[in-house]
């Protein structure tokens, strides 16, 4: 539990940056979680958030980062993003009997994401785990 507080706390710490570029500070919510993204370098952002799996098994409390590769893969469209990355958290057991057991959860997840205006937008992401297992996501963006 330490460690996620320790993340949190880097988290607020680079949410005092102020970062022109591609990467920039969103709201994201979807059917299976919510997350605050804080960019931390042109192409980088680090998210703190919660998210559960499609049954409702598990509840994780964790952050990710996600590097956006629309500049390297040469997407000039303000509309679209195009990201991956990792992500750290604890992941909590909440289904029914002792089948599984609340843990460290590290993993990784790839997304994309559509803006229809300037302010909201779409987006779908693969994430998975090595405590909860795949995790897939769509939801909302709104621009910060």
């Amino acid at each position: 539990m330490k460690k996620i507080t320790l993340l949190f706390a880097l988290a607020l710490l680079f949410a005092a940056q102020n970062v022109t570029s591609q990467a920039r500070k969103e709201l994201n919510f979807g059917l299976v979680g919510l997350n605050y993204e804080i960019p931390v370098s042109k192409n980088i952002t680090i998210a703190p958030g919660v998210g559960t799996s499609l049954d409702f098994d598990w509840v994780n409390l964790g952050v990710k980062a996600n590097y956006y590769f629309d500049n390297l893969f040469g997407i000039t469209a303000e509309a679209w993003d195009v990201y991956g990355g990792a992500n750290a958290g604890y992941s909590i057991w909440t289904g029914d009997g002792d089948a599984h057991s609340s843990d460290i959860d590290f993993g990784l997840q790839v997304g994309g994401r559509w803006f229809w205006n300037d302010k909201w937008g779409v987006y779908i992401e693969l994430a998975g785990g090595n405590v909860a297992g795949l995790s897939p996501g769509i939801g909302v963006t709104m621009k910060l």
